[in-house]
């Protein structure tokens, strides 16, 4: 099966920079999208940034300047550069991928990480 494995959480004070990664393994036939949700105590899980297979991306208005989304194709990997971090971008982030998996049939299902802490102290 796909596993997807984060990394990068944690305790930052505000305007701090932090940068998470996302690393899916198993058996993998090709990744048609990485991204970053994220949810905050009380709140609804929200997208923050999306990369498709050929580079484009897309933002959360709130992020929009700050984070920055790229993506490994070769290491499968996933990253999210968050700069000028504000304590409203406290949350649990969570990775997210939509992935062909095989062999045959190659079945497109979406997967999900187990979600990192991050904290921006005032």
């Amino acid at each position: 099966q796909v596993q997807l494995v984060e990394s990068g959480g944690g305790l930052v004070q505000a305007g701090g920079s932090l940068r998470l990664s996302c690393a899916a393994s198993g058996s993998i036939f090709s990744i048609n999208a990485m991204g970053w949700y994220r949810q905050a105590p009380g709140k609804q899980r929200e997208l923050v940034a999306i990369i498709w297979s050929g580079g484009s991306t897309n933002y959360a208005d709130s992020v929009k300047g700050r984070f920055t989304i790229s993506r490994d194709n070769a290491k499968n990997t996933v990253y999210l550069q968050m700069n000028s971090l504000k304590p409203e971008d406290t949350a649990v982030y969570y990775c997210n991928a939509l992935i062909r998996v095989g062999p045959p049939p190659r079945k497109t299902d979406d997967y999900w990480g187990q979600g990192t802490q991050v904290t921006v102290s005032s």
